[in-house]
């Protein structure tokens, strides 16, 4: 797995991603990645491909965990603790682009296991959240029924919902039925 630096929207889209299937914050349908099963459907959802291979439980298992790391970081942004997350897997790499442009690149290392590459992933991420945009773009969910976090990589910054589909269209829904039960 292999993320350029200045693409660090890809890496905070599934670490609020992860961090959004915990049973905590999906109370009615439970935890999201309950099995080996999950966990690859959630990668190929996203496009990841990690070199581990299809996953096992006990990645699985290594993924709730770093999960609960995400989450507490979403919570306290961390510069030191982010970074702790991308040491386990990789590293720093300066290569040369398609166009001959000189890049860094956070890659993992061959014979990395699944949930050290989504640290990676993640971990850089985050870094690079927290020195473009600030730590203010790690938030709650705006909608009052939700546990949910994020971090707004928006251009604007004025995402409120974990899944604005879902929780703002919730929150809407909500707002219009009380309007009209005000109307009589």
């Amino acid at each position: 797995m292999q993320l350029l630096l200045d693409d660090y929207r890809v890496g905070a889209a599934v670490a609020t991603d992860l961090v959004n299937t915990a049973p905590e914050v999906m109370v009615s349908t439970g935890d999201l990645i309950p099995d080996a099963t999950a966990l690859a459907r959630f990668l190929a959802e996203r496009d990841l491909h990690p070199s581990a291979g299809a996953p096992t439980p006990a990645d699985v298992a290594a993924v709730h965990a770093l999960r609960r790391k995400l989450r507490s970081l979403l919570e306290n942004p961390d510069a030191a603790g982010a970074a702790a997350l991308t040491t386990a897997a990789g590293g720093l790499d300066l290569r040369r682009d398609d166009d001959g442009r000189l890049q860094w690149q956070v890659r993992s290392r061959p014979g990395a296991a699944l949930a050290d590459e989504l640290a990676l992933l993640t971990g850089a991420a985050l870094l690079a959240t927290l020195r473009t945009l600030g730590t203010d773009r790690f938030r709650h969910c705006a909608a009052p029924t939700c546990d949910g976090m994020f971090v707004d990589t928006s251009r604007a910054g004025r995402r409120r919902y974990c899944v604005p589909e879902v929780c703002g269209n919730r929150v809407n829904v909500a707002a219009h039925r009380a309007r009209r039960r005000a109307a009589g």
